[in-house]
């Protein structure tokens, strides 16, 4: 190859980056594009590249399948929330099934970053707050990505973002700087990385945060230490989009000439539109400041990557499939599923739900009442806004005999309309009243930060006049990320937290409203009462003037760590979330109350279906270490296990924890399992469960 030709195929581009795009193939001048859907422009792009070009290479072709191609599933926070890797899987499956068959052989997901700051408009696209979850839901979309072929043969590479700590952006503002301690980032922030390389994920994209002071694109840390050195990394890594051009706004880069010589000595292979190797690195070679070994390193790491992925021998999609292979009806059943098992019941007191609306009324009130865009939610690019039903469609077609609808949006999403007498006209007409409010699909999601979490525009107003008529409320919560909805939930008596839903969401809440599907799903982020709050996480550290007891602080108190105006407590807690049934938790059992360091730690726990459903439970296993050489967390989540039960009836549930799992980092950063007491909790959420104790020597 030549140089020109090896830093080609370094060069990732789009359509729009310079008019002679099919020259440049030609010259193998690019190696991969991206944000191209149309099946037959990926196809005349990939002819240039393949028959035209001197080698024959052919190019990758990337895009942002987040949760879902052309149908769309929930978003991924809300799809994590089901804590479901099977479905998970299945949900990653299906897309990327659609996206091989239009053209798609590298996807830019999954992303793994922890977040504990709901004003992060990405937070729609994590798996919430907790490194545990984040890491089996990681691993889960890396194998469902990866692991489908096409009948003709074709696949597609996963892509773990954003590397690293991105989630954790000052105040919550998109692209912000990162500042954390190397412990945190280590026990906190990369192990969701490690797992999803663990599952084999192919290749991973650097972030566009700084981090301590340097961008995460020209990170010795992060990209060679710990990447490639102790990970053993051997995939491709990709910048963001123009991260290495962004080199110059951080101000660690005069140009992009240096920008291109900082990126490829920390380790990048491919600059996804930056503008920095394709004009500067060959000449950064010829001058000497770059070695050609590099790049040769890096070009190798590409081809095995086009290799594996058998382009060689299956460049081109098959247009004659594109039609059949999209909306299948088996997949648009599971997004009906996928749905109704993301949808969480915060609150139903009294039991208003499931519905029973045989000869009654609802009323549907709401700006979510005939919408459908913001249904599909933020990463929906190739969705199609005709092809969702809304929920006046849906609760329509879902009625059961003798019952009725009336329908009144009551506001708009932005205040600038509102008919709340129109609103309360219809609830009084009503024997229940289903309130449909949230924020758009375009108010979460990248570039998409928000200082206040309430609900947008005057649909607080709505709420209040229609709960006034004093008709049963039932709201239906459509969001992006944690709402900020405190007196929502202290004045509406039943709750669900639909998130954004995907193509299939009306069906899903239908489902869950009438009671066919038994909510499940609970919180993977807690969900603050203020924006003062943020963070709020339930594994804290307790520091040294820890808040014994929940509540607001009365002046006449001993100094501790808590507010003088808000409770320490979120408004929902992580792990919550209820069922139309009811589970009891007894006879905590430790079975091993001294755990070897090289054994196990084995708990059980009896759990009872005391209600009159048949429902799933997710049970969790916390732990606490009491005392270490440095401070630990109030509560890690361990493990969980879904169980599902009949009326009446009792299981029990063991968990068998391998004493590594113990381990933290010591004062010099390495893992160490110290030997000592532990408390150990089995229960629903992270703020409830039986509570035993067990030592590690």
């Amino acid at each position: 190859m030549t140089l020109k030709e090896k830093v080609g195929q370094m060069v990732q581009a789009d359509l729009s980056w310079s008019e002679n795009v099919k020259q440049l193939l030609r010259e193998g001048r690019i190696g991969s594009l991206l944000t191209i859907q149309d099946v037959r422009s990926i196809n005349e792009h990939q002819h240039i590249a393949v028959e035209e070009s001197r080698l024959g290479i052919p190019i990758l072709v990337g895009n942002d399948i987040i949760h879902g191609y052309r149908s769309i599933f929930p978003i991924p926070l809300a799809l994590a929330s089901s804590w479901d890797v099977d479905l998970v899987e299945a949900v990653a499956h299906a897309s990327i099934s659609e996206a091989i068959a239009a053209g798609t052989t590298w996807n830019f997901a999954p992303m793994v970053d922890i977040t504990r700051d709901p004003r992060w408009g990405r937070i729609a696209e994590s798996a919430g707050e907790d490194p545990l979850l984040n890491s089996k839901i990681g691993a889960a979309w890396v194998r469902g990505y990866q692991g489908y072929r096409s009948e003709t043969g074709r696949q597609a590479a996963a892509c773990v973002k954003h590397y690293a700590a991105y989630g954790a952006v000052e105040s919550g503002k998109d692209y912000n700087t990162t500042d954390m301690s190397e412990r945190r980032l280590r026990e906190e922030y990369l192990p969701p990385y490690k797992a999803a390389i663990d599952a084999g994920v192919k290749t991973i994209m650097t972030s566009f945060n700084d981090l301590n002071g340097l961008p995460a694109t020209i990170n010795p840390l992060l990209l060679k230490q710990i990447l490639r050195k102790e990970w053993g990394f051997e995939g491709v890594i990709i910048s963001d989009y123009d991260s290495i051009g962004e080199l110059i706004f951080h101000g660690v880069a005069r140009d992009h000439k240096e920008a291109a010589l900082r990126s490829i000595l920390a380790g990048v292979d491919i600059d996804m539109m930056g503008n920095a190797y394709h004009y500067h690195l060959a000449d950064l070679v010829r001058d000497g400041q770059v070695p050609e070994a590099l790049l040769d390193e890096a070009v190798l790491r590409i081809l095995r990557l086009k290799y594996d992925l058998d382009l060689f021998d299956h460049p081109y999609a098959e247009e004659s499939r594109i039609s059949s292979s999209l909306m299948r009806p088996e997949t648009l059943n599971l997004a009906a599923e996928a749905a109704a098992k993301s949808i969480i019941l915060l609150k139903n007191d009294p039991r208003l739900l499931p519905l029973h609306l045989e000869g009654k009324t609802i009323a549907l009130i709401g700006p979510f009442a005939d919408e459908r865009q913001s249904l599909l939610g933020c990463w929906s690019f190739d969705g199609k806004a005709g092809d969702v039903e809304t929920l006046h469609e849906a609760i329509e077609r879902n009625l059961p005999p003798r019952a009725s609808l009336r329908v009144c949006s009551g506001c708009s999403f932005d205040g600038d309309a509102a008919d709340l007498a129109s609103a309360v006209a219809v609830a009084r007409q009503a024997d229940v009243v289903l309130l449909a409010v949230g924020e758009t699909d375009r108010m979460s999601g990248e570039a998409h930060s928000r200082a206040h979490l309430g609900l947008p525009g005057r649909q607080q107003e709505l709420v209040d006049a229609v709960v006034a008529t004093g008709k049963p409320v039932i709201a239906a919560v459509f969001t992006g990320r944690p709402l900020a909805i405190l007196k929502l939930a202290q004045e509406v008596p039943s709750i669900l937290l639909a998130w954004h839903g995907g193509t299939r969401a009306a069906q899903g809440l239908c489902d869950v409203l009438l009671g066919r599907v038994n909510p499940s799903a609970k919180l993977n982020v807690s969900f603050p009462r203020s924006e003062g709050q943020i963070p709020v996480y339930y594994a804290h550290k307790s520091t040294g003037r820890p808040a014994e007891s929940s509540g607001v602080i009365q002046f006449n108190e001993a100094d501790k760590s808590v507010y003088l105006d808000e409770s320490n407590d979120p408004l929902f807690a992580f792990g919550f979330g209820l069922s139309y049934t009811n589970f009891t938790y007894s006879d905590l059992r430790v079975l091993t109350p001294v755990v070897e360091k090289d054994g196990f730690l084995r708990v059980s726990a009896t759990l009872t279906n005391a209600g009159n459903f048949t429902g799933t439970e997710i049970v969790q296993l916390y732990v606490r270490d009491l005392v270490g050489t440095v401070t630990r967390p109030v509560k890690e989540l361990k493990d969980f296990q879904k169980m599902t039960l009949a009326p009446g009836e009792s299981c029990s549930v063991e968990f068998d924890l391998p004493a590594g799992e113990l381990a933290f980092l010591n004062v010099d950063l390495n893992p160490v399992l110290e030997a000592g007491e532990f408390k150990v909790w089995i229960g629903p959420d992270s703020t409830r469960g039986l509570e035993g104790h067990f030592a590690v020597r």
